[in-house]
């Protein structure tokens, strides 16, 4: 049996306590494999690893780990499944479209359908400086589905300073681009970018994005997790590496060892960590504004009540929606909210304090 429980965590989705087939079985033909064999499989299901972001990239991570037979996936992910996730975001379906079910949900209960040998912990949260710890401690690997580099720097702070090893992956347009980052031994993110890209940056929101660009950076930060996690770390790429899918175009930059002088592995500066700077209030992509400074449990029954005078409403237990033309708010059980229709910071604040109080 393969099975692993996350300790303190009453959402874990648990392995089934009798699983339909045997290790030996289900994962044949990767044991074949003379790299991994029996011995590797083994070092796979003691193996804890966690996935920040569950959208493009971060959905075929999961979907690729929990095939391979990790032992345990914690994915965490603030967002809920559009309609417009179905062309890339392989873990989810129309209905999970139609339910506005949170990414980390619908993930979950999809692995568990195709391999209930493997435990999931999802956690419907924003990675925050306040929440880093508890999101992020007590595994082996963390690995990057995450669409911004403002969330990177803090996932690199995190790893630096505790000296958990991360795969960093990216994919717009047609662009793909991952990197290894072993602290102390390769370089870290800021060796690379000391600072975050300057001018106007392409976004899957202004530039689109092929679902191949992504399967194709997801496979390869996959393959590198595989590596890490059955102790072949000699096998891992050294550089970052990036490539077009559609021009064949394709680069590699050495990051085989730390920046001299890095403000985070050299220096041991965690400004990101120490949330220094960090707003309350952030844009989300799709013409949405996120709101995340009051953390209070919300009664949904309540508020459908309150709210079902000034709009459309509907409810479950994982989120509850709110229509007030333009205007679209989801709001999450722990009072954060991702209001649609504006990028308007003062705006969203106002809808905010206007619908679900201040």
């Amino acid at each position: 049996m393969i099975a692993l429980e996350l300790r303190g965590s009453k959402s874990a989705v648990s392995a089934d306590l009798s699983p339909a087939f045997s290790a030996e079985e289900r994962y044949s033909r990767q044991i074949l494999f003379k790299a991994i064999g029996a011995g590797g499989q083994k070092r796979l299901a003691q193996s804890r690893v966690v996935v920040v972001g569950c959208g493009a990239t971060g959905s075929v991570l999961c979907l690729l780990l929990a095939r391979a037979g990790v032992g345990l996936i914690r994915i965490v992910d603030r967002d809920y499944v559009e309609a417009s996730n179905l062309q890339r975001q392989s873990l989810f379906d129309e209905n999970d479209a139609r339910e506005s079910v949170p990414k980390s949900i619908a993930a979950a209960r999809q692995i568990a359908r195709f391999n209930s040998a493997v435990a999931v912990d999802p956690q419907v949260a924003d990675l925050a400086p306040q929440s880093v710890t508890p999101l992020l401690a007590g595994v082996d690997l963390i690995l990057d589905g995450t669409d911004n580099f403002e969330t990177r720097y803090l996932i690199n702070d995190y790893a630096i300073q505790n000296s958990i090893p991360w795969i960093y992956s990216a994919a717009v347009a047609s662009y793909a681009v991952t990197m290894n980052i072993i602290p102390s031994e390769t370089a870290c993110l800021a060796c690379i970018f000391p600072g975050s890209p300057r001018g106007t940056v392409e976004t899957c929101e202004t530039a689109g994005i092929l679902n191949s660009a992504v399967s194709l950076v997801a496979s390869m930060a996959a393959t590198e997790a595989l590596k890490f996690l059955i102790g072949a770390r000699s096998r891992m790429r050294r550089t970052l590496f990036s490539f077009d899918v559609w021009s064949n175009e394709r680069a590699e930059v050495s990051a085989g060892s730390p920046r001299a002088g890095c403000r985070v592995c050299g220096e041991r500066e965690f400004v990101h960590l120490a949330g220094d700077g960090r707003p309350h209030i952030t844009l989300c992509g799709r013409n949405s504004v996120q709101i995340h400074e009051r953390e209070r449990p919300v009664d949904f029954l309540e508020m459908s009540a309150r709210l079902e005078p000034l709009g459309k409403v509907r409810h479950n237990s994982l989120v509850l929606k709110f229509w007030h033309d333009p205007y679209e708010i989801t709001l999450f059980p722990d009072g954060r909210a991702i209001i649609k229709g504006t990028t308007d910071t003062a705006i969203a604040r106002s809808l905010y304090a206007r619908f679900i109080g201040s």
